[in-house]
Protein backbone atom coordinates (compact mmCIF):
# COMPACT_ATOMS: atom_id res chain seq x y z
CA UNK A 1 0.00 0.00 0.00
CA UNK A 2 2.89 2.36 0.71
CA UNK A 3 4.16 2.04 -2.86
CA UNK A 4 0.71 2.79 -4.27
CA UNK A 5 0.48 5.96 -2.17
CA UNK A 6 3.99 6.92 -3.28
CA UNK A 7 3.07 6.40 -6.94
CA UNK A 8 -0.05 8.52 -6.46
CA UNK A 9 1.85 11.36 -4.77
CA UNK A 10 4.60 11.38 -7.39
CA UNK A 11 2.00 11.38 -10.19
CA UNK A 12 0.14 14.31 -8.63
CA UNK A 13 3.35 16.29 -8.14
CA UNK A 14 4.48 15.65 -11.72
CA UNK A 15 1.06 16.59 -13.05
CA UNK A 16 1.04 19.84 -11.06
CA UNK A 17 4.53 20.75 -12.26
CA UNK A 18 3.87 19.93 -15.92
CA UNK A 19 0.48 21.61 -16.00
CA UNK A 20 2.14 24.83 -14.87
CA UNK A 21 4.82 24.71 -17.56
CA UNK A 22 2.93 23.42 -20.59
CA UNK A 23 0.49 25.64 -22.49
CA UNK A 24 -3.05 24.66 -21.64
CA UNK A 25 -5.21 27.18 -23.48
CA UNK A 26 -8.00 26.14 -25.81
CA UNK A 27 -6.38 26.54 -29.22
CA UNK A 28 -2.88 26.23 -27.84
CA UNK A 29 -3.32 22.84 -26.23
CA UNK A 30 0.02 21.15 -26.02
CA UNK A 31 0.76 17.72 -27.39
CA UNK A 32 1.76 16.93 -23.83
CA UNK A 33 -1.33 17.28 -21.67
CA UNK A 34 -0.51 15.33 -18.51
CA UNK A 35 -3.08 13.02 -16.98
CA UNK A 36 -0.63 11.11 -14.83
CA UNK A 37 -3.07 10.56 -11.98
CA UNK A 38 -5.43 8.59 -14.20
CA UNK A 39 -2.55 6.57 -15.65
CA UNK A 40 -1.12 5.85 -12.21
CA UNK A 41 -4.53 4.68 -11.02
CA UNK A 42 -4.23 1.88 -13.58
CA UNK A 43 -0.90 0.69 -12.15
CA UNK A 44 -1.92 1.15 -8.52
CA UNK A 45 -4.57 -1.53 -8.99
CA UNK A 46 -1.84 -4.18 -9.12
CA UNK A 47 -1.13 -3.50 -5.44
CA UNK A 48 -4.80 -3.83 -4.46
CA UNK A 49 -5.78 -6.76 -6.67
CA UNK A 50 -6.69 -8.96 -3.71
CA UNK A 51 -8.70 -6.23 -1.98
CA UNK A 52 -10.83 -4.39 -4.56
CA UNK A 53 -12.89 -2.62 -1.92
CA UNK A 54 -9.80 -0.82 -0.57
CA UNK A 55 -8.82 0.04 -4.13
CA UNK A 56 -12.19 1.70 -4.75
CA UNK A 57 -11.86 3.68 -1.51
CA UNK A 58 -8.31 4.67 -2.48
CA UNK A 59 -9.50 5.73 -5.95
CA UNK A 60 -12.26 7.92 -4.53
CA UNK A 61 -9.90 9.59 -2.03
CA UNK A 62 -7.27 10.02 -4.74
CA UNK A 63 -9.89 11.70 -6.96
CA UNK A 64 -10.95 13.93 -4.07
CA UNK A 65 -7.32 15.03 -3.55
CA UNK A 66 -7.09 15.61 -7.31
CA UNK A 67 -10.14 17.88 -7.01
CA UNK A 68 -8.41 19.87 -4.30
CA UNK A 69 -5.43 20.51 -6.60
CA UNK A 70 -7.10 21.06 -9.97
CA UNK A 71 -10.81 21.86 -9.74
CA UNK A 72 -13.24 23.65 -7.48
CA UNK A 73 -15.89 21.00 -8.01
CA UNK A 74 -15.99 18.99 -4.82
CA UNK A 75 -16.25 15.20 -5.39
CA UNK A 76 -16.34 15.60 -9.20
CA UNK A 77 -13.12 13.72 -9.85
CA UNK A 78 -13.69 11.52 -6.81
CA UNK A 79 -16.71 10.05 -8.55
CA UNK A 80 -14.97 9.97 -11.94
CA UNK A 81 -11.91 8.21 -10.48
CA UNK A 82 -14.23 5.68 -8.88
CA UNK A 83 -15.88 5.00 -12.25
CA UNK A 84 -12.46 4.66 -13.86
CA UNK A 85 -11.44 2.26 -11.07
CA UNK A 86 -14.34 0.00 -12.06
CA UNK A 87 -13.18 0.15 -15.68
CA UNK A 88 -9.61 -0.67 -14.62
CA UNK A 89 -10.75 -3.76 -12.72
CA UNK A 90 -12.53 -4.95 -15.88
CA UNK A 91 -9.43 -4.31 -17.99
CA UNK A 92 -7.21 -6.22 -15.58
CA UNK A 93 -9.59 -9.17 -15.58
CA UNK A 94 -10.00 -9.34 -19.35
CA UNK A 95 -6.66 -8.23 -20.82
CA UNK A 96 -3.15 -9.40 -20.20
CA UNK A 97 -0.84 -6.76 -18.76
CA UNK A 98 2.20 -6.46 -21.00
CA UNK A 99 4.22 -3.76 -22.71
CA UNK A 100 1.96 -3.43 -25.77
CA UNK A 101 -1.43 -3.87 -24.10
CA UNK A 102 -0.65 -1.02 -21.72
CA UNK A 103 -0.83 1.40 -24.65
CA UNK A 104 -4.33 0.18 -25.55
CA UNK A 105 -5.45 0.24 -21.93
CA UNK A 106 -4.17 3.79 -21.35
CA UNK A 107 -5.96 4.96 -24.51
CA UNK A 108 -9.19 3.37 -23.28
CA UNK A 109 -8.87 4.84 -19.79
CA UNK A 110 -8.10 8.38 -20.97
CA UNK A 111 -10.87 8.28 -23.58
CA UNK A 112 -13.47 7.07 -21.09
CA UNK A 113 -12.35 9.63 -18.50
CA UNK A 114 -12.63 12.49 -20.99
CA UNK A 115 -15.99 11.28 -22.32
CA UNK A 116 -17.39 10.96 -18.79
CA UNK A 117 -16.14 14.45 -18.00
CA UNK A 118 -17.77 15.85 -21.13
CA UNK A 119 -20.99 13.99 -20.41
CA UNK A 120 -21.23 15.49 -16.91
CA UNK A 121 -20.32 18.96 -18.19
CA UNK A 122 -23.02 18.70 -20.86
CA UNK A 123 -25.63 17.51 -18.36
CA UNK A 124 -25.07 20.52 -16.13
CA UNK A 125 -24.40 22.87 -19.09
CA UNK A 126 -21.23 24.26 -17.49
CA UNK A 127 -19.28 25.16 -20.64
CA UNK A 128 -20.00 24.83 -24.34
CA UNK A 129 -18.16 21.81 -25.75
CA UNK A 130 -17.94 20.57 -29.31
CA UNK A 131 -17.03 17.03 -30.35
CA UNK A 132 -14.00 18.42 -32.18
CA UNK A 133 -12.64 19.93 -28.96
CA UNK A 134 -13.12 16.64 -27.13
CA UNK A 135 -11.34 14.68 -29.86
CA UNK A 136 -8.57 17.28 -29.91
CA UNK A 137 -8.05 17.03 -26.14
CA UNK A 138 -8.04 13.22 -26.13
CA UNK A 139 -5.62 12.94 -29.04
CA UNK A 140 -3.27 15.54 -27.60
CA UNK A 141 -3.08 13.94 -24.20
CA UNK A 142 -2.09 10.46 -25.32
CA UNK A 143 1.61 10.91 -26.16
CA UNK A 144 2.99 11.91 -22.78
CA UNK A 145 0.59 9.70 -20.85
CA UNK A 146 1.55 6.59 -22.81
CA UNK A 147 5.22 7.40 -22.23
CA UNK A 148 4.54 7.88 -18.52
CA UNK A 149 2.60 4.62 -18.40
CA UNK A 150 5.42 2.69 -20.04
CA UNK A 151 7.93 4.21 -17.60
CA UNK A 152 5.72 3.24 -14.64
CA UNK A 153 5.34 -0.26 -16.08
CA UNK A 154 9.12 -0.59 -16.39
CA UNK A 155 9.67 0.62 -12.80
CA UNK A 156 6.99 -1.63 -11.30
CA UNK A 157 8.20 -4.61 -13.31
CA UNK A 158 11.69 -4.19 -11.89
CA UNK A 159 10.63 -3.75 -8.27
CA UNK A 160 11.70 -6.58 -5.96
CA UNK A 161 8.97 -9.24 -5.63
CA UNK A 162 8.32 -8.41 -1.99
CA UNK A 163 7.20 -4.88 -2.97
CA UNK A 164 4.92 -5.80 -5.85
CA UNK A 165 1.95 -8.00 -5.25
CA UNK A 166 1.19 -8.88 -8.87
CA UNK A 167 3.50 -10.40 -11.41
CA UNK A 168 3.42 -8.20 -14.48
CA UNK A 169 4.39 -9.90 -17.74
Amino acid sequence: MLISILIGIISLILEVILSNFLPYLNNNLSLFTPMFSIVSLFFIYSFFKKDKYRYFIFSFIFGFVYDLFFTNLLFFNGILFLAIAFLITLLYENLEINFLNIILEIVIIITVYELLTVFIILIFNLVPITPLKVLYKISHSLIINIIYGEILYFIIKHLPKKYRSLSIN
